[in-house]
């Protein structure tokens, strides 16, 4: 299996979901689907031996050659532990779905080819090389997530989340293009490889600055960074498992894999520190604070991954900072990026385990309101320790995984005061004020979620449904994840050897690859010296009591004005744009063809007529002109009666007859000019044209006013004018372009190469098929659009005549 094959090896199965969900229905379709994921991570795992000793593998396949852009499939250290991330955590994904989403209840079918879709393009973005494959990648993310997340598009909620997450992470993918387009213009190149080993000579260019920033707004759009996190909370009205795969493996995290993979280029920047540094801790603040203040299980776990996303921001620009030192100072902040691709693979393992047990509460109790929950432990034990794993490993507890990468978080936010360029040494100390305070809300939050949920007591008035332990299916992959958190603590050094230092050496590759005994000595116990232990200690202490005491300050949420806020800006803006294209509209858009119809031709007059003018283009010459023969007149002349019978009759009939001969008169021009298949395809036009018309003769409105020969002075005059403008035009065009020859005419080319090259005996066929063969694949994609617009009004009409139907009958 080739790696690019295996990129699209997701999108490939999903062609054939639609007829497996059919065709085997008693068979739930998640079965099927969970060969490619397990496939996949077999095929990613093989690599892990090879990139361990430094090896990277590379597959090109050409996409479009003329433009020089090709689909390649990078894999080293950073790509890898990615690509393995998104199929194992998917393979999970897609096991708990079975048993969570109803295959008799559930559009399977379209669930799936969605997820698979994401899962290839997901893959594309982590693999590609090339920066425009990148970017399609990029925006298949977002269309994907767009549908997922509107799966259930007859909710309100789930179509304005999907829209929202949408609008904001497209217009990421737009600056991020920008950028991107940018770097290749500095580097003569669209390869991330060369660019990076270009990277000093970029540094240097105008346009650094301006691509440094763009490409940030890309990557802080689709990790949720602020001020651009609101797309994700609303994001929650998606299954479940979409919100788990989103959250723990994939979409949130292909903004942070975008620093982490131009690092090597942007970090010689001041700028990307200090704006990577800093978005990074204001969101870990913004997003820990406000998880508070829910009251939604998969709210809270939204905001939770705001914050810790934040968090590993933070990291990878306090590991930028070792593009800035020398010495043993690039151990130090290269541990700053090891701790972040650490806390990366930690993350997404008590994530998903904690957003499928709030999957598996909202499915057994019909509820994900922690207001109503309770005194679920004795009811839901497994579901209980599953939670409280993966909370106690959010929270930063030992014994649990996220403890180890969280002290190393804090060690690299004190490892600030050694650096004292661009201010750092003046500023450094409120970012880990800024982190501690943070922490101890991540703190709260954790216990927030699961003790409120499982502890305390049970309100089974207020439960939809009345609560139990989840079947044994659903709980196999959340029970996986949280063994993974904890085996992930008792051997951190062989994760870290194996997945997190060659990913490391893939962001600091050279000069500023880790020394060989980096990310093999990760300890749980640094010692009574180490100032993390008392941050730690800190945050436990004042985390808890601030739990304890949680209803009586809680109460300061409720007085934050609701108005002002990143989401009532959001709002305000839709709002305004949509109301300005709205008024826009109304100025030009009257329901009547005749008006568009002359603000078009009236803009074909000017731009054209403005366009000569300015070009000096009116050039008539009659030299060379072949003479002109007596039927040839004889046609002009009855072309020139029929339009005039068709403007001046009042019988439809009449006219419908005068449009048929008009169309078989220019069919014997083409005759004449020795063109038989345009000849051909005109009669059997006019043929099918002339029958329609006849077909619908009976079923056509009443004469109006104007068809009575009642129009008004200005409705004619402005006809007269449109018409006479666009006439006189095209024929001015017509003289012109045969009077003056700016360029040789490609007439010859096609005659020299339409069989030597194109390999085919009859020129207009060829120039359709083989020289505008796009052309023809757009006007059939038209036509095919319009074909089923088509069937899709007229089942709507049968389907409601047969419930019109029904009503009668009863």
């Amino acid at each position: 299996m080739s790696m690019v094959f295996a990129i699209f090896l997701p999108i490939i199965l999903a062609v054939f979901i639609p007829f497996l969900y059919k065709r085997a229905k008693s068979i739930h379709t998640g079965w099927f689907v969970l060969i490619a994921p397990v496939l996949l991570v077999i095929f990613y795992a093989m690599y892990i031996p090879s990139v361990m000793d430094g090896e990277t593998f590379i597959n090109e396949m050409p996409w479009i050659p003329s433009l020089d852009i090709s689909l390649v499939s990078y894999i080293d250290g950073l790509s890898l532990l990615f690509s393995l991330l998104i199929t194992g955590i998917g393979s999970l994904v897609v096991l708990y779905s079975i048993f969570y989403l109803d295959k008799d209840k559930e559009k399977l079918g379209n669930f799936y080819v969605y997820l698979l879709i994401f899962m290839t393009a997901m893959l594309g973005v982590v693999q590609s090389d090339h920066l425009i494959g990148l970017y399609f990648f990029w925006e298949l993310t977002s269309i994907s997530s767009f549908l997922l997340i509107g799966y259930w598009y007859t909710r309100d909620r789930s179509r304005f989340g999907a829209l929202k997450s949408m609008m904001i992470t497209v217009f990421g993918g737009l600056m991020m293009l920008g950028g991107f387009l940018l770097l290749g213009i500095m580097g003569e190149s669209f390869s991330i490889r060369e660019l990076i080993a270009q990277a000093s000579s970029i540094a240097e260019h105008d346009l650094f600055i301006w691509a440094l920033v763009l490409v940030l707004l890309g990557a802080f759009t689709k990790s949720a960074q602020f001020p651009f996190y609101i797309w994700l909370p609303d994001a929650m009205e998606a299954p479940t498992p979409v919100s788990a795969y989103l959250h723990s493996a994939t979409m949130v995290k292909a903004g942070l894999y975008l620093v982490a993979r131009f690092t090597p280029i942007f970090a010689l920047s001041e700028v990307w520190v200090w704006l990577v540094t800093g978005v990074g801790i204001l969101t870990l603040f913004w997003g820990s604070f406000f998880a508070v203040k829910q009251t939604d299980l998969k709210a809270i776990l939204a905001f939770s991954t705001v914050s810790q996303l934040g968090l590993i921001m933070s990291l990878l620009g306090i590991g930028s900072i070792a593009y800035h030192v020398t010495g043993d100072l690039v151990s130090t902040y290269t541990i700053a990026t090891f701790a972040a691709i650490f806390h990366l693979l930690n993350h997404a393992t008590f994530k998903g385990s904690l957003f499928m047990i709030a999957g598996i509460v909202d499915h057994e109790t019909g509820t994900r309101d922690i207001r109503k929950l309770g005194g679920l432990m004795s009811l839901m034990p497994i579901s209980f320790t599953i939670a409280m794993i993966g909370s106690l490993s959010m929270a930063g507890v030992p014994l649990f995984n996220g403890f180890l990468s969280k002290e190393m978080f804090l060690e690299a936010t004190l490892s600030l005061q050694h650096f004292n360029l661009y201010a750092m040494d003046t500023w450094w100390i409120l970012i880990p004020v800024v982190a501690w305070i943070a922490s101890v809300f991540t703190f709260v939050y954790s216990l927030y979620f699961v003790l409120h949920t499982f502890r305390g007591k049970h309100k089974p008035e207020l439960l939809p449904k009345k609560a139990h332990e989840a079947p044994i299916g659903m709980l196999v992959s959340p029970g996986i994840l949280a063994t993974l958190v904890i085996v992930i603590f008792f051997i951190p050094n062989v994760f870290g050897s194996t997945f997190i230092k060659p990913a490391v050496v893939a962001i600091h590759p050279g000069a500023y690859a880790l020394p060989s005994e980096i990310g093999v000595k990760i300890k749980a116990w640094h010692g009574f010296d180490s100032p993390a232990l008392y941050m730690t200690l800190g945050i436990f202490l004042v985390g808890y009591l601030l739990y304890k005491t949680l209803p009586k300050w809680s109460v300061g949420y409720e007085k934050m004005p609701a108005k002002v806020s990143l989401n009532g800006i959001y709002d305000w803006l839709m709002m305004l744009s949509e109301g300005g294209a709205n008024s826009v509209s109304s100025l030009y858009m009257k329901g009547s063809i005749r008006s568009y119809l002359i603000y078009m031709f009236s803009a074909i007059i000017f731009l054209l007529a403005s366009t000569m003018w300015v070009k000096d283009a009116f050039v008539i010459d009659f030299d060379n002109l072949a003479p002109i023969k007596f039927f040839e007149i004889l046609l002009s002349l009855i072309v020139i009666i029929g339009t005039i019978t068709i403007l001046v009759t009042k019988s439809r009939l009449t006219a419908i007859i005068a449009l048929g001969a008009v169309g078989y008169t220019v069919a014997l021009f083409y005759i004449i000019f020795k063109a038989p298949d345009l000849a051909l395809t005109q009669l059997v036009i006019e043929t099918v044209s002339v029958a329609l018309f006849l077909g619908a003769f009976y079923h056509l409105p009443k004469l109006n006013k104007h068809e009575k020969g009642k129009e008004d002075r200005k409705f004619r005059l402005t006809n007269f004018i449109i018409a006479l403008g666009v006439g006189v035009m095209v024929t001015l065009i017509a003289i012109s372009s045969h009077s003056q020859k700016l360029v040789t005419s490609i007439s010859q080319y096609y005659k020299d190469t339409v069989y030597t090259e194109a390999g085919g005996g009859n020129i207009v066929n060829v120039i359709l098929v083989d020289y505008r063969g796009f052309d023809t694949l757009f006007e059939i994609s038209v036509l095919t659009i319009a074909s089923l617009g088509i069937i899709g009004m007229i089942t709507l009409r049968l389907a409601k005549k047969k419930g019109d139907r029904k009503v009668e009958n009863k």
